[in-house]
């Protein structure tokens, strides 16, 4: 157990293999338990799950390090991420944890960490619990008789969320008339999603909502629309909305079956809200590799973009820097802190919808504000020992970029998942983008042979 446990958004990996184990699950609860316990009273941490059948296996081992700690532990079933998030703040609860692996297949899973204000926990919590789970400093720390903790479930907790995501809509707002599909990646918004525009006065076509514990994201969802896409042609539905495995990503698609992903999404919330005077400083946040169409959607209204590392994380600490209250990533991830405080793929697409409502047109029209440059994205694998640092890899994208005429982006980085180093680069001209990131690669590839 000597490597990191803790990724870019949480523990992730093969279910039943380090570091998803059901013993390591077990350790990290108690650590998380330990950390969160902050005064001597009875503490509570939340925990919600998506559809993956390792889940019940990982459930429990947290549970059982939780309780072994002396913590109360909620379960709410399976529940979105953001839904997570917001009924442990609407408990008050000191703490919650999401069982996920988000877009990934099944096969995986994930424990993501959250806590009392919603927020995922910073660097330096993970970092204190990878070292209690991995030095076992706490093994001795166990408490006995009256002092063990319980479980319980809340039977309740889809239905809480739907009223809080219903709540973000507009007052006096409905979506009778609207006919749409709804695409639940066979994931954990396989109820919330179709009930909630249901409820709302929609027609709903559900796809993707059948989960059986071995079919999330399994040709479905936000990151496999073209089921969604093919549907909303067919149907003749108005709009298509695609969620991922843990219903914090969304996509969407207009009536014509045009793909709208979170670049877009942002282009047509931030454009709009900057229409009302709405957007605090007039800006969003969104990543380093977020499409440059995105700045010129916003420039003529007023409105800029502010850059963050990638990550959803990452997004939301560089919003509350700026006191921002919009940012997302191009995957989908859609932030809006008056709302919920990790992405919510269900506010993201209310608040779309809004805007139709309120205007008066259809999606496929107000997409049009939104024009993406052309990218080309390229990988150069490197070893372990020929990994280069982060400043070598930024001053290729500084020389580069003059060279390009002021007409592109460069964006080269190390990956945190594989053994390469990525190269994104946007450009006016498709071919122009294919030229300068083969270019780039070249480049990148000189320092790591």
């Amino acid at each position: 157990m000597a490597e990191r446990l803790f990724g870019t958004d949480g523990i992730r990996g093969l279910a039943n293999t380090y570091p998803m184990t059901a013993d390591v699950a077990l350790r990290v609860g108690r650590a998380a338990g330990y950390i969160l316990k902050k005064e001597q009273r009875l503490h509570t941490i939340l925990i919600g799950k998506d559809t993956r059948r390792s889940c019940y296996m990982i459930e429990n081992a947290l549970t059982a390090g939780l309780c072994s700690m002396g913590l109360r532990v909620l379960l709410t079933g399976p529940l979105p991420t953001p839904g997570v998030s917001y009924i442990a703040r609407s408990l008050r609860c000191d703490g919650a944890i999401m069982i996920s692996a988000s877009h990934n297949p099944y096969e995986d899973n994930g424990i993501k960490i959250f806590g009392a204000d919603g927020y995922k926990i910073p660097d330096a919590l993970e970092d204190e619990i990878q070292r209690l789970v991995l030095t076992g400093e706490i093994d001795q720390v166990r408490p006995t008789g009256e002092h063990i903790g319980t479980a319980r479930r809340i039977d309740d907790a889809v239905g809480r969320y739907i009223e809080f995501v219903k709540n973000s809509f507009p007052k006096g707002m409905r979506l009778d008339g609207i006919r749409m599909v709804v695409d639940c990646a066979n994931g954990a918004s396989y109820r919330v999603g179709p009930n909630t525009f249901a409820e709302l006065g929609a027609e709903v076509i559900a796809i993707g909502n059948q989960p059986n514990g071995l079919n999330i994201n399994e040709g479905f969802g936000s990151v496999y629309p073209e089921e969604m896409r093919a549907t909303v042609i067919r149907e003749k539905a108005d709009v298509g909305v695609a969620f991922d495995g843990d219903g914090d990503r969304i996509a969407m698609a207009d009536e014509n079956g045009r793909l709208i992903d979170g670049n877009a999404i942002l282009a047509i919330v931030g454009t709009d809200m900057l229409a009302r005077a709405a957007l605090p400083g007039n800006a969003l946040v969104t990543t380093i590799m977020g499409n440059g169409g995105l700045e010129k959607a916003l420039e003529p209204h007023g409105g800029k973009v502010v850059r963050s590392d990638v990550g959803d994380r990452n997004v939301v600490e560089t919003m509350r820097r700026e006191g921002l209250t919009v940012g997302g990533e191009p995957s989908g991830h859609i932030v809006m802190l008056d709302y919920n405080p990790t992405g919510d793929a269900m506010v993201a697409a209310l608040q779309t919808l809004a805007i139709m409502i309120r205007r008066e047109q259809p999606l496929s029209l107000i997409g049009q504000v939104y024009h993406e440059m052309p990218e080309c994205l390229l990988r150069v694998p490197c070893r372990a020992e020929r990994r280069p640092d982060v400043e070598s890899l930024a001053c290729i994208a500084r020389e580069m970029e003059p060279e390009m005429g002021g007409q592109g982006r460069v964006v080269v980085r190390l990956s945190g998942t594989e053994p390469v180093v990525r190269v994104m680069v946007q450009h006016q001209e498709v071919r122009e983008a294919r030229h300068w990131a083969e270019l780039v690669a070249d480049r990148v590839a000189a320092l790591v042979v």
